[in-house]
């Protein structure tokens, strides 16, 4: 037989987790040191510098 809850107490439960879920994700984006911040950083624009590398320029499409 299934243990009777009130709804009170299963909101509580609820919000509970969900605080500790959003600490957990805060923890993993704003848990990182300087360096690992600067790292990703210089990785993210030396990505992006890279693609826009074998970017293909516009043909001059003039006639003169």
């Amino acid at each position: 037989m299934a243990a009777i809850l009130s709804l009170s107490k299963a909101r509580k439960i609820k919000a509970r987790t969900a605080r500790q879920q959003q600490a957990t994700e805060n923890r993993i984006v704003f848990g990182r040191t300087k360096d690992e911040k600067a790292k990703q950083s210089a990785d993210t624009a030396r990505a992006i510098a890279r693609i826009d590398g074998h970017k293909l320029s516009p043909k001059d499409t003039s006639d003169g």
